[in-house]
């Protein structure tokens, strides 16, 4: 008898692990890798990885081939222009998705529409249709969807999660991410050598057959979409005014938007244009140079793990952004690829810290039911990277080369992080447990209103 009550006790404390409620990990025993022990966590950290592998090969074969077929970085900043326009103007409705639909659902759902789309692009490549037109289209229609997957994964995270292990939770998921930002690029660069451009998009439909599978396998937490008792224009306004009144959620937004301006361009848009201009190679060498960000990556988001409990977190995210933006610099005036490889693997590594510690705080100043509106009303950032990957793209082709515009955006980076060190004393000192144990009931309550 008292063995029974011992066997089914340690059965549910392992259901009680693997729960879908964020009550399923004890709130005073947290660490860097307490997500781990939740089942549904590991089963969106699966789909995390998976994602982002698709998405680095579907951004490098895309880049490779335009500047192959057109040798114009304007041409690439176009590109980027017309992704980035078409998931900025998902962005509202995105939101009101998440607050409104079941996330399970809607996450399945955008993964069977990047699997049809993908497999359609390859396809087309393969029967030698290859006109820049359709990677345009292909553009445009997997940025409607892009968006609202990427904001889904961020905020599943806070669904599946207790508040107290958010900290460590966050970074397991950019280090999965950055291990596939490291073979997904490498991969990508030699399939295009293996099987041309539409192997990679065979593979990348692959990729989210897989991803649907896992999502299948997931449960959320049952939750209540008040955001369904009134109308769309009032809950998207009530994601801005929450954004206009909360100095805190304004501070990390705005920090958010330094890096698609100013350092995502250099790491999607250059690339192609160093390996063809200034390292004479070829795809395989492309995925060789951004393999190291990924593998920075993996490093920044275990270094950002183990400082879970850390709380000068506002000063890790300044010193961060500096760090990130000085390596770009110092890639940009390498002469040779193999210099150049650990500079951009310091740059991953700190723009996994940057980010990491960004998108903790943000999420942690925004009550759970604003949460998928306000996250959109802050990814709006997107709207501002085109302007930076169009810029990158044009002052290559006016400036003769990559490296001054790599420079100029870098060096911009830099002294935005000198500034706020100095100037915004509330981003310098801000701790992490003011997040932590934020309390929301004022907040919500009046958004409702």
């Amino acid at each position: 008898m008292t063995e029974d009550l011992s066997r089914e006790s340690k059965t549910a404390e392992k259901q009680a692990a693997d729960s879908i409620g964020p009550s399923s990990v004890s709130q005073n025993k947290t660490g860097p890798f307490t997500a781990l022990r939740i089942g549904n966590f590991r089963l969106l950290l699966t789909v995390h990885m998976l994602s982002v592998a698709a998405q680095w090969i579907q951004q490098l074969t895309i880049n490779w081939f335009v500047y192959n077929l057109t040798g114009s970085g304007t041409v690439l900043g176009l590109l980027n222009l017309v992704g980035t326009t078409t998931s900025v103007s998902m962005i509202p409705l995105g939101g009101l998705l998440i607050d409104r639909v079941s996330h399970r659902k809607l996450m399945l759902a955008a993964a069977i529409w990047m699997f049809v789309i993908s497999l359609g692009l390859g396809f087309i490549l393969l029967s030698g249709h290859s006109h820049i037109s359709y990677l345009f289209i292909y553009v445009a229609l997997s940025g409607l969807m892009l968006t609202v997957f990427i904001n889904l994964r961020q905020v599943a995270v806070f669904d599946l999660v207790p508040r107290a292990a958010t900290p460590g939770a966050v970074p397991l998921l950019l280090t999965g991410g950055g291990i596939m930002r490291s073979f997904g690029p490498a991969l990508g660069g030699f399939l295009i050598l293996w099987f041309g451009s539409s192997g990679n998009f065979f593979l990348q439909a692959g990729a989210y057959v897989l991803i649907g599978i896992t999502i299948m396998q997931m449960r959320f937490p049952q939750r209540e979409f008040t955001a369904i008792r009134t109308s769309p224009i009032q809950n998207i306004r009530e994601g801005i005014r929450y954004v206009a009144k909360e100095p805190v959620t304004r501070s990390f937004m705005l920090m958010g938007f330094i890096t698609p301006i100013f350092t995502v361009p250099i790491i999607t848009i250059l690339p192609p244009i160093y390996v063809v201009k200034i390292y004479h190679g070829g795809p395989e060498i492309l995925g060789l140079l951004l393999a190291p960000i990924g593998i920075g990556g993996v490093f920044g988001g275990i270094f950002t793990a183990f400082i879970s409990r850390f709380e000068r977190r506002g000063l890790v995210q300044i010193a961060a952004l500096f760090l990130l933006a000085l390596s770009l610099v110092c890639f940009g005036l390498s002469p040779k690829y193999w210099i150049a490889l650990p500079f951009l693997g310091l740059a991953g590594f700190f723009e996994a810290i940057f980010l990491t510690t960004n998108q903790t705080l943000l999420m942690l100043s925004i009550p759970s039911e604003l949460r998928g509106r306000v996250i959109s009303i802050v990814n709006l950032s997107g709207a501002l990277s085109f302007l930076g990957g169009l810029a990158a793209g044009i002052a290559s082709d006016r400036l003769g080369g990559p490296r001054i515009i790599t420079v100029i955006l870098a060096g911009s980076a830099a002294i935005i992080a000198i500034l706020v060190l100095i100037f915004s004393s509330s981003i310098r000192n801000y701790r992490l447990s003011q997040g932590i144990s934020q309390n929301f009931s004022k907040n919500s309550s009046s958004s409702g209103s």
